[in-house]
């Protein structure tokens, strides 16, 4: 499986493009909000002769779907989300202007399926497992692909960090037992794509992490 990462927005956020030989991929959490930031992802995506089969989102806090719209009316797909975060898009416009982000015209697609814990998604010859670890937000998911040890966590847990629980809804209590219980268990070198900031890995993470790891 081959994984490109793209940079977006001024809150520079991961999206990830996951791709096979089949040339099907999926898209996680488009946070293009620019013209050249849509035109990066669009051509990465045509120039490589890539089919979009899912739009897939970890979370609905906005900055992680700034690019939703774009991609689904791009690519024929709509967004895949947990039903707990549904509520946010509501909140759009206040979570824009709580980070000065200036976007007045920013559309946002409804919640096309729904995500729960141990769904699968498949794409080409790959499987992504889901796991539901609330704490930074009612619905935050996760996706593993187990094949080669890869989860893509959104906000749940950083390099050396874990997901803010101060936002309206957060729980910090629930993601700290969440990812003792679902994230801790995977194997070490499972590589951890964190919605912000470097990758990181499950061994590294359990034994430095200050918030949860052995030292902490």
């Amino acid at each position: 499986m081959k994984i490109k990462l793209f940079e977006f927005s001024p809150l520079v956020v991961n999206t990830y493009v996951l791709s096979d030989e089949t040339g099907e991929c999926v898209v996680i959490d488009p946070a293009c909000l620019h013209p050249d930031e849509k035109e990066m992802l669009f051509s990465y995506i045509v120039s490589n002769n890539l089919r979009v089969k899912h739009l897939l989102n970890t979370h609905l806090h906005f900055d992680h779907i700034l690019g939703n719209n774009f991609v689904a009316s791009q690519f024929g797909v709509k967004p895949e989300a947990h039903a707990a975060d549904e509520p946010l898009l509501k909140d759009i416009p206040n979570q824009l202007k709580m980070f000065g982000i200036y976007a007045p015209n920013l559309s946002v697609p409804p919640i096309g399926k729904y995500l729960k814990e141990n769904d699968i998604v498949s794409f080409g010859n790959q499987e992504l497992h889901v796991f539901h670890i609330p704490g930074h937000s009612p619905g935050s998911i996760i996706f593993y692909h187990k094949a080669t040890h890869s989860a893509f966590v959104g906000d749940v847990l950083f390099n050396g960090s874990i997901g803010r629980t101060d936002f309206a809804e957060g729980n910090y209590n629930q993601l700290i037992e969440g990812i003792k219980n679902k994230l801790f268990v995977l194997p070490d070198e499972t590589i951890v794509y964190p919605g912000h900031g470097p990758a990181t890995t499950i061994g590294n993470e359990k034994k430095y992490n200050p918030f949860v790891g052995s030292e902490s």
